[in-house]
């Protein structure tokens, strides 16, 4: 436990990350924000959040534009891309206190593997699994659509106890800033589960130029999105993790009573940002392939992808 309040560090402050900080912030707790582009904006603005759920919220936040100025934080919430960890590693470890517990707030398999080696061995590492509509309207300005969940898995570090006790605390922050927050005692099968929703939603978005709502609307996408959901299935069940029985039927009556939404994929190839398909495509079928399963509609949906991918990047 601390001996003071958590001090609680937000790197990567956009729409996640704002959003989990801004709410964290406004229940009470020390929160501290790193920025880049949207430094300034912040800092004579403050951070505005535009929520369907908790309604219009605007705060003077304790913003930086460098790790070096801020304080040793206990919690770190990592809200940036999974692609751009290498750069992040090195601020992590500066923003970090004594047994700093970080929490990745990221899509996909193997971004905890990724990062664990450039993170000090006091450092636990935990991830983050969120179930939010939510997107970046303007420098400062996040709008949530609708949920706001976010579970918990203890991946490595030094504690004994399986990091139990780390899972709860962090989960008890969550819920006292009004998230919904549960433990999640297995984070390998979580994070399969939260890509049942990602590679079909976040992969067609991009390559048909759709949200969610023209894609649950048409009979042929629809038909393509629950196929998708079963490979990944398939997969995970392959790999050792078995999914609730049901579970992708309820994800994909989840987005139709969604609003309409556009996943954060979409953002990223309208803005040229890369795309995260190391995480959330090829390392899944890496992964089930060494398994022996195919997965052959993700297949080319990943191969589509990297090519859209590539020829966004400049020459």
């Amino acid at each position: 436990m601390h001996s003071h309040p958590p001090r609680i560090g937000i790197i990567g402050s956009g729409a996640i990350g704002g959003f989990y900080g801004l709410m964290l912030a406004r229940a009470g707790f020390d929160v501290h924000f790193l920025l880049r582009s949207e430094y300034q904006a912040v800092c004579e603005r403050g951070l505005s959040l535009d929520s369907a759920v908790h309604g219009a919220l605007h705060m003077r936040v304790q913003a930086y534009v460098s790790a070096a100025d801020m304080p040793p934080c206990d919690w770190l919430l990592i809200g940036a891309k999974a692609t751009s960890n290498e750069q992040l590693a090195p601020l992590i470890v500066q923003a970090a206190a004594p047994g700093a517990k970080v929490v990745l707030l990221q899509n996909g398999l193997g971004v905890e593997e990724q990062l664990r080696p450039a993170l000090r061995s006091d450092m636990h590492l935990l991830g983050g699994l969120c179930f939010i509509c939510v997107n970046r309207l303007a420098p400062g300005v996040i709008r949530h659509q609708a949920l706001g969940a976010v579970n918990l898995g203890y991946h490595s570090g030094p504690a004994s106890d399986c990091g139990v006790a780390l899972v709860n605390e962090g989960a008890g922050l969550f819920q006292a800033a009004g998230i919904d927050s549960q433990a999640m005692p297995n984070l390998a099968l979580a994070r399969w589960q939260k890509l049942v929703w990602n590679v079909p939603y976040n992969g067609l978005s991009v390559l048909l130029g759709a949200s969610t709502s023209p894609l649950m609307a048409d009979s042929n996408s629809r038909e393509l999105i629950q196929a998708l959901m079963a490979e990944v299935v398939q997969g995970a069940a392959a790999c050792g993790h078995v999914l609730p029985a049901g579970y992708a039927e309820h994800l994909f009556q989840v987005t139709e009573r969604m609003p309409d939404y556009w996943p954060s994929m979409y953002h990223d190839h309208v803005h040229k940002r890369p795309l995260e398909l190391e995480a959330i495509y090829a390392e899944p079928l890496a992964r089930a392939r060494a398994a022996g399963c195919s997965m052959p509609r993700t297949e080319m949906l990943y191969q589509a992808l990297s090519f859209i991918d590539c020829s966004d990047r400049p020459a």
